[in-house]
């Protein structure tokens, strides 16, 4: 993937069919941009692949946390993918959008009690619950307001997706979910279903995140079916929905490998129907929880080169307007990403530099060993790749840096779907 729709003319970078220089001066940098056709292809890519694979209902849901903006919602809605939301702050994002919240799933393994109020009182679709304890709030909750709340028990599958241990939700020791291995799912799925204010709709799990091996998401999918065979059997309970959370890796260089979305949801549905026959269990409507897949190749984000430090015999160093500030992910994970020169694509790239930001960190780098051209100079347009997902939304106020303008890219034009931060926004709160 990288980022989708890219191509050169006149030494130029273009994005979405924009020209990268032209965006630059308009905006400002550092700037995200997101190319609105792109997130629209992928929620199609699902829904597709859901009516050409599958017989039984199915649906996507945009998780929120890749990126969480207004303007995304109503994308979301007219694609048909419900949400999922992890926090009061993705609800009121998605509910001032005017997203129906009776299509939206609420994470999050540590919900506090006025978390759990208020989600109710704007009337959410279903808890994803996550401990005992959750569940004793919603249920008083849910009494008090004379209500029945639908829930999924999230439960952790014991499965190694093979991914960054920061991101790797699916092993029985994981801060998420309640582990069959141990015996402590069948006794919380026998304790929710003691409770008179909860309905138990079924279950979910996520492995984690940038999942590139074939056949995790199978293996997911056949344990937890298989869990719903036991708890039919020993419980008598039915579940009706299984949500087997999202995950599907995405790449950020050239030497990631291709995901082809088609064709591992349809393994996906050839695994759920085989083992729905072999479990003897009816078909539960089934949940896929896309995000990084939705968004991240639909971003793109451009920042000014400012400094250049060379020193012989040893690394370079290009220093860039933005940085950790407005993309941690290196800092946090290693991450790598596809670094361009935007103004000058028909120079070849033979200075290997550390692309770094401008906070007072050590570990504020974007990306390191970035081949970039020798005529690199402060004023030149750096593009950074596949930034639509966890950049925006993971952006930090260290150094009182203001998080940068979000311009939606479309057939129609170029809006700004968020504003850049002033300086007064920075200390609105203060006191």
């Amino acid at each position: 993937m990288l980022c989708h729709n890219i191509t050169e003319e006149n030494g130029i970078l273009h994005f979405a069919g924009y020209n990268t220089a032209v965006l630059a001066e308009k905006y400002g940098t550092p700037v995200y941009l997101m190319d609105e056709e792109r997130i629209r292809e992928n929620c199609r890519t699902f829904t597709s692949a859901f009516n050409r694979y599958f017989h039984t209902p199915v649906k996507a849901l945009y998780a929120s946390k890749a990126c969480c903006i207004k303007a995304l919602y109503p994308i979301i809605e007219e694609e048909g993918l419900g949400i999922d939301v992890v926090s009061c702050g993705e609800i009121h994002t998605a509910c001032s959008a005017g997203y129906p919240l009776q299509e939206a799933f609420f994470h999050s393994n540590n919900k506090t009690d006025a978390d759990i109020a208020y989600a109710m009182e704007h009337e959410i679709g279903t808890f994803v619950v996550d401990s005992k304890e959750e569940a004793d709030v919603i249920e008083a909750q849910a009494e008090k307001l004379g209500k029945i709340q639908n829930i999924l028990l999230r439960i952790t599958p014991g499965i190694d997706p093979h991914t960054y241990e920061e991101v790797n939700t699916g092993m029985v020791d994981s801060k998420f979910g309640t582990a069959i291995e141990t015996g402590q799912a069948d006794q919380l799925v026998q304790y929710v279903l003691s409770l008179s204010h909860i309905q138990l709709l079924g279950f979910h799990c996520h492995v984690g995140s940038q999942v590139f091996d074939e056949d995790v998401l199978e293996k997911a999918t056949q344990v937890m079916l298989g869990f719903i065979s036991h708890i039919r059997k020993k419980l008598q309970f039915e579940a009706s929905v299984l949500d087997i959370g999202g995950g599907f890796g995405v790449r950020y260089t050239e030497s990631d490998p291709i995901v082809d979305l088609d064709a591992r949801i349809h393994s996906i549905a050839d695994v759920f129907y085989s083992t729905c026959e072999k479990q003897q269990i009816p078909c539960p409507k089934l949940y896929m929880e896309p995000g990084r897949s939705i968004v991240a190749d639909a971003g793109m984000t451009l920042y000014t080169v400012g400094s250049i430090k060379q020193t012989p015999g040893y690394r370079n160093y290009v220093s860039v307007d933005g940085g950790m500030s407005d993309n941690p992910r290196y800092a946090l994970y290693r991450s790598a990403y596809t670094c361009l020169p935007a103004g000058k694509t028909k120079e070849g790239r033979n200075m290997k530099a550390h692309l770094v930001g401008r906070c007072c960190e050590s570990g504020d780098i974007i990306q390191p060993d970035v081949l970039l051209p020798s005529s690199t100079q402060r004023g030149d347009v750096v593009a950074v790749c596949t930034t639509g997902a966890y950049n925006y939304s993971m952006a930090l106020h260290y150094n009182m840096l203001p998080t940068p303008p979000v311009v939606l890219l479309s057939k129609t034009g170029d809006r700004p779907i968020v504003a850049k931060e002033s300086f007064d926004d920075l200390i609105r709160n203060q006191l």
